[in-house]
């Protein structure tokens, strides 16, 4: 029997337990059923249970053999504030928030093959199944780090996974090096002096300022990013004042800043900084400039990248994976372990659903045996007994 005909034995409990964590969401650090549940599943099948890290993070331990080779294995589990609108029985019954980028339908996996591997696991060394809050730009990863995460479960390497919408169950996408983008929101608070909307002359505008500040970053990628590098700066939100006749005393300027290279992410905060308080100062008003690294970026090792690409293959084939696949302006905080140690992240077919981060979006429960059995593979190939 193939790894993918044993992990669908069990495919319908596994999709009880997607859809059990669907119907109850929680937000980053807030995880606690959640982890209540990973932990329970993980003591049943006899793997060892450790909790606290990063807050509600869990890691299961699993060790076979005398195999001084260990791996690990991360999904993440938390939710999004978005009020759901799928209309399935088993919708969130937390209104307002909502699994709305596939997160449940991770940590099944990733169960899954914690299932098999302590029931019919071939492999000489240790697995840590590492199940993370908190990815959705509130610092999950750089929570369980600074808890020790790896000193504490050493790794040879790392690897994650995340679902595609668009792509067909079954298939996998990815790439070495840059995978995916660095991410940070910026904050910009214009301050001038308010007065009458008839008596500008007694004003220091933040709107016109903030307007122009808005218009001269569009300079920072066009004009100090090298234009063979992606490089993206966009104002998403332009704040002042809430009455027609008042010029008010401040404006706030919010967006975000993607790139490829933790060096280009620096250029675009020092620019940025750099025009908002010139160009502040020169209308007489003050800018100040927060700028939040959320995530960095993505690379993917290439010995590591090479490694669950063939597992992938095994699983389902070589021609349902794309090892060169283009790269992403999105975000994810596993970046920060493949930082850590050496690495690889993937992307598995999520069929034709909504794109993550609408209120109608829906993990594919077709999905979860080839994702658990992804990691199986990999496990088996990379601890080989």
């Amino acid at each position: 029997m193939s790894v993918l005909e044993a992990v669908r034995e069990y495919h319908d409990e596994l999709t009880a337990i997607r859809r059990d964590l669907h119907q109850h969401p929680e937000l980053g650090f807030e995880e606690h059923r959640t982890s209540d549940l990973v932990a329970a599943k993980l003591a049943e099948w006899g793997i060892d249970v450790h909790r606290g890290l990063g807050g509600t993070g869990v890691v299961g331990v699993l060790r076979r053999g005398n195999g001084r080779a260990s791996i690990g294995l991360r999904a993440d589990m938390d939710a999004l504030p978005i009020l759901e609108a799928t209309g399935h029985e088993y919708a969130s019954n937390s209104p307002g928030r909502m699994h709305a980028c596939g997160h449940d339908g991770h940590t099944t996996m990733l169960l899954g093959a914690a299932r098999y591997l302590a029931e019919h696991g071939k492999f000489n060394g240790t697995v840590n199944f590492i199940f993370q809050p908190a990815e959705e730009g509130l610092g999950g990863a750089s929570a369980m780090l600074a808890s020790g995460l790896f000193q504490k479960f050493p790794c040879d390497a790392v690897f994650g996974m995340h679902n595609r919408p668009g792509l067909a169950v079954g298939k996998f996408i990815i790439r070495p090096g840059a995978m995916m983008a660095a991410g940070a929101f910026f904050d910009i608070t214009v301050k001038g002096r308010g007065a009458h909307g008839a008596r500008p002359e007694d004003s220091v505008d933040p709107v016109l300022a903030a307007a122009a500040i808005t218009t001269a970053l569009q300079s920072v990628v066009a004009r100090n990013v090298t234009p063979g590098e992606a490089a993206v700066l966009s104002v998403t939100c332009l704040q002042a004042g809430n009455a027609y006749n008042v010029i008010p005393e401040t404006a706030i300027i919010r967006g975000t800043a993607r790139a490829y290279r933790r060096e280009t992410m620096q250029l675009i905060e020092d620019n940025l900084q750099r025009i908002a308080s010139h160009t502040a100062a020169g209308f007489g008003a003050t800018a100040e400039v927060n700028f939040r690294l959320l995530f960095a970026p993505l690379v993917n090792e290439p010995a590591a990248t090479t490694a669950i690409a063939d597992a992938a293959a095994l699983l389902a084939g070589d021609a349902n994976v794309e090892r060169n696949g283009e790269q992403v302006m999105g975000s994810e905080d596993f970046s920060f372990m493949l930082e850590a140690l050496p690495g690889a992240y993937i992307n598995l077919g999520n069929g034709n659903s909504a794109p993550v981060h609408n209120d109608r979006y829906d993990f594919n429960d077709d999905a979860i045996p080839f994702g658990a059995g992804l990691y199986v593979m990999l496990v088996e190939q990379s601890l080989a007994s």
